[in-house]
């Protein structure tokens, strides 16, 4: 079992809801001793949404454990919602922990997400902690996928930002976009640093898009209460991401100073536990020669 007893349930907007759980000092759910789940998205702080109309329900991933998987769920059957549909926004283990609570539904993934799911499966079944029973997406997209609920449209598109299979939901009514991990406050992880240059041009791309609010899956859960965050968070993960390129950062100065016109400007705010991912980004930059 996993403890979802600091599990918060936000509205950021009409029909939308976000189950937001970890940023919560000195709690671990699942060890004392180092693991994905505790010292990544908990520390972080993470988010999974729901968008309702009437009795269904589009779920943008599954949360970082069964527990919680259910705890969503549950949530959204006591709003009289009996149809869901299950989105993965990429592979990684804490956006797809919960599928099988979602398995008597579709689950809608990029092409590339389930051929990372398949060639990782191993590594998630046995990580720390172990995502068992993995279930794989029943459908796939390749660029873009039009949901309906009701009179309400969802898009889901993709973006080859943090990770190759990158997705976002876009809600076209409320102006409204979902962001998974393409964007995250205080700064984005770099996981793929080979392709930097390339999630820099993406940026570029998704900010194009008409949107009035941001809600990201690592963020401040004041920020997506009140209704999320608005293109300068997009404007401020591009700039950091350029400024890293250049060869900023490596003088070893912390990232409080390194993001603090973006913080003064209100972009984005300033979280200490991600001090600790601008070393990593820095150490993968410099490990493939960027």
């Amino acid at each position: 079992m996993t403890d979802t007893s600091t599990l918060r349930i936000l509205e950021p907007t009409r029909g939308v809801f976000a189950y937001y759980d970890g940023r919560v000092p000195g709690a671990r759910l699942h060890s004392a001793m180092e693991n994905w789940l505790d010292d990544g998205a908990y520390s972080l702080g993470i988010a999974s949404y729901a968008i309702v109309e009437g009795s269904e329900a589009v779920v943008f991933d599954s949360h970082i454990s069964l527990d919680h998987a259910r705890a969503v769920r549950q949530h959204l059957e006591g709003r009289g919602v009996s149809r869901f549909t299950l989105v993965l926004s990429h592979w990684h283990d804490d956006h797809v922990a919960g599928n099988a609570v979602f398995a008597d539904g579709p689950i809608i993934a990029h092409h590339l997400t389930r051929d990372a799911l398949a060639a990782n499966r191993d590594k998630l079944e046995n990580g720390n902690p172990a995502i068992r029973p993995l279930v794989m997406p029943t459908e796939i997209f390749e660029d873009g996928l039009t949901l309906t609920m009701g009179g309400r449209i969802v898009e889901a598109l993709h973006f080859e930002i943090h990770s190759a299979d990158g997705v976002v939901l876009h809600v076209p009514d409320a102006g409204l976009l979902l962001a998974g991990d393409v964007v995250e406050d205080t700064v984005t992880y770099i996981s793929e640093a080979d392709f930097t240059p390339t999630h820099i041009a993406e940026l570029n791309r998704l900010a194009a898009l008409p949107v009035r609010s941001i809600l990201p899956a690592h963020g401040a859960a004041e920020r997506i209460a009140a209704g999320g965050y608005d293109a300068g968070l997009i404007a401020a993960n591009r700039s950091y991401l350029m400024r890293l390129l250049a060869g900023e950062g490596r003088d070893g100065a912390p990232l409080s100073r390194f993001v603090a016109d973006d913080v003064e400007a209100g972009r984005i705010g300033y979280f200490e536990p991600y001090e600790a991912v601008h070393r990593a980004n820095l150490k993968a930059l410099a490990a493939v020669g960027l």
